[in-house]
């Protein structure tokens, strides 16, 4: 397994066996740092840099609701 696979697998999900697919939880855990780098950079574009904290908020939820929340 590379050691990107493992480390994405490390940050997404924090037990020993997932009980989702990890191509999934990958694929979550990319699109949404990928929404949040976009996001920002589009905010800071446009001069809204008041709606940062909101998708790092938002970010973080996401995340952690993936973490801990397994059906």
């Amino acid at each position: 397994m590379s050691t990107i696979k493992k480390f994405l697998l490390y940050i997404t999900n924090n037990e020993e066996t997932s009980r989702h697919e990890e191509w999934f939880d990958i694929a979550f855990f990319v699109i949404n740092t990928l929404a949040v780098v976009l996001g920002g950079a589009y905010f800071i574009y446009i001069g809204e840099w008041q709606w940062i904290p909101f998708l790092i908020i938002e970010y973080t939820w996401a995340v952690d609701t993936m973490r801990h929340n397994r059906p």
